[in-house]
């Protein structure tokens, strides 16, 4: 620690083997039926295996795991933890209790009012009843927001069912693959989301989202919802919210906006211009678990109006909810939410904002901007690959093809099998990155976080370089 705050500054230190690769620090990684074998998981039909045989297992456990605290993951859009969200989780577990009534869970329930309503007005929520709910991950806030849409814009239907109405949901391009999840788990269908195009930059373009609202009116179906995105998974793109408000409020449908990635640049007075409209939405999903590295998982579901939420999601179950109280401030949470049982976890996001401050927030965040924007520098500026992604990149993801010389193949399964190639080969090298879909066939994906240095993008990057000779 240095005074009374914890020193959490990463090391870029990665132990090397004799022929100059990483040592095993990010993870051993093993196909699913080696994997099976080397855990040699039994559970006993008898006696226990006690303290011994459970700290055996531990290890294991460790062992072939990814090591999401390595400076070398870059793969997914969270990475690692924090000192304070270790203890967050730790009290969970200690206090082992359900968020769903009042009677049970008291100090965290008032948490999670007060930090989400805080949360809420972070991004423009300001009436007199605007806050949210914890959801299990931002697939799970996105679904509760289409239910909420639709009992909310038809309320009949939350006991008679659809009915006659065939909805359309509308989403980027670009969106998240939740929306069609949360679609076939409602019962509206897939096939019932429709895609919006996007522009160059990889937004959603309001006018094409006009065109298809008057296309399905015209087929005889009911346009629902729009899901905005603020920070799309593969390019980082943040959708033109004012605008497709306009529209929504035209046609009058939902507007949800899924900021699961990019909603914490709220937090940077550098980057919050990108969240220009977004307290017009309905709703807004942010995962406080991607970009402000709380413990997985910590999404929230925030809107203007709570009340919204109850009335959509209330029932009477009397052996459960026995509150009096008829204001419109609900403290029994699951009368809110489509789960009964769940974890606290604005915990997690509360004692993170308690011990690092919204001004802790915006420097991590900034850092990791800096970092994203370093190795996009680089990449544009290296002969041997081509940038995907714009300069700076919009978000943390910095997206580009390894082309020798500048000269990417027109073979687009050529390409694919490259990248992929070299992406399976960077592990042994200490460097986890992702790959994505793209016109000339897949790119690398690389995800920089708010712990990342600049030394590791600059290692990143010499590490593909050398791979990609390799195989020439």
């Amino acid at each position: 620690m240095k005074g009374n705050r914890w020193d959490w500054t990463p090391v870029l230190a990665v132990p090397v083997n004799a022929d100059g690769l990483s040592a095993n620090v990010l993870v051993d990684s093993l196909k699913p039926q080696e994997l099976v074998s080397r855990l040699k998981l039994s559970l006993p039909d008898g006696e226990g295996l006690g303290k011994d045989g459970l700290m055996s297992f531990l290890q294991k456990i460790l062992q072939y795991s990814v090591n999401t605290w390595d400076q070398g993951f870059l793969d997914k859009l969270y990475a690692s933890n924090t000192p304070v969200g270790v203890v967050a989780d730790l009290i969970l577990s200690v206090l082992n209790t359900n968020l769903h009534v009042y009677q049970v869970s008291p100090a965290l329930s008032v948490i999670e009012k007060v930090t989400a309503r805080r949360f809420a007005n972070v991004f423009g929520f300001t009436g007199p009843r605007a806050g949210g709910i914890s959801c299990q991950g931002g697939s799970a806030s996105n679904m509760t927001s289409v239910v909420v849409a639709r009992n909310s814009l038809y309320p009949e239907t939350r006991t008679h069912g659809n009915g006659s109405h065939t909805f359309i949901l509308f989403t980027s391009a670009h969106g998240h693959y939740s929306v069609e999840k949360s679609a076939l788990t409602c019962g509206l269908g897939a096939s019932n989301v429709w895609a919006v195009p996007i522009d160059s930059q990889g937004r959603m373009i309001p006018e094409a989202l006009r065109e298809l609202i008057i296309k399905a009116k015209n087929e005889g179906k009911t346009p629902l919802y729009v899901n905005a995105t603020a920070g799309t998974t593969v390019m980082g793109s943040f959708d033109p919210f004012v605008e497709i408000s306009k529209v929504c409020k035209e046609f009058g449908l939902w507007l949800h906006v899924d900021g699961s990635w990019g909603g914490p640049v709220v937090f940077s007075s550098k980057q919050k211009g990108k969240l220009a409209g977004v307290e017009l939405a309905d709703s807004l999903t942010v995962n406080p678990h991607k970009m402000l590295n709380v413990p997985v998982t910590c999404s929230f579901l925030l809107t203007n109006d709570l009340a919204v939420f109850h009335k959509a999601n209330t029932l009477p179950a009397g052996y459960l909810f026995h509150s009096v109280d008829e204001s419109d401030d609900v403290w029994d949470l699951a009368d809110l939410t489509l789960q009964c049982g769940r974890r606290g976890d604005s915990l997690k996001l509360a004692l993170a904002w308690i011990y690092y401050g919204a001004a802790g927030f915006e420097k991590q965040i900034d850092h990791a901007f800096d970092v994203a924007a370093h190795l996009a520098q680089i990449v544009q500026a290296h002969p041997d690959f081509v940038l995907v992604s714009s300069d700076p990149p919009p978000c943390l993801q910095v997206c580009f093809y390894y082309a020798p010389g500048g000269h990417l193949s027109d073979d687009a399964k050529a390409n694919t099998r490259t990248t992929a190639g070299m992406v399976g080969k960077l592990i042994r090298r200490g460097f986890m990155i992702d790959y994505a879909p793209g016109e000339k066939g897949s790119f690398f994906r690389v995800v920089v976080n708010c712990q990342t240095l600049k030394g590791t993008a600059d290692g990143l990057l010499k590490g593909l370089e050398e791979i990609g000779k390799e195989g020439q």
